[in-house]
């Protein structure tokens, strides 16, 4: 199991890193125990966390209203609450993690 999420009784929680600001929204790897993402979205009026939640729905084909921001609103370090009991989805999470010759 990848380190940056923990299942529960209604899906998953992850724990990242965001970098809002990007030139382009993508999953740069781990960051200690968190998934590390930039954001092509500036850092005002919640425009970041939208972007994120935009990006988590599209890279795990799921609807945004799985997701919730359940920590971390204005800061860099989030967690986001999945609520999904797909049996692929850990195979799905863990996906989100370029292989080291992608982040290369």
């Amino acid at each position: 199991m990848a380190p940056f999420y923990q299942p529960t009784g209604q899906g998953y929680l992850l724990r990242l890193t965001v970098v809002p600001g990007a030139q382009r929204t993508q999953v740069v790897g781990l960051y200690g125990d968190r998934l590390k993402v930039r954001l092509a979205a500036p850092p005002e009026k919640g425009s970041a966390n939208r972007e994120l939640i935009d990006f988590l729905a599209r890279s795990l084909n799921l609807p945004k209203s799985s997701f919730k921001l359940t920590a971390g609103a204005q800061s860099r370090s989030k967690v986001v609450a999945v609520s999904n009991l797909s049996p692929d989805l850990s195979d799905r999470l863990g996906r989100l993690v370029p292989s080291p010759k992608e982040s290369a």
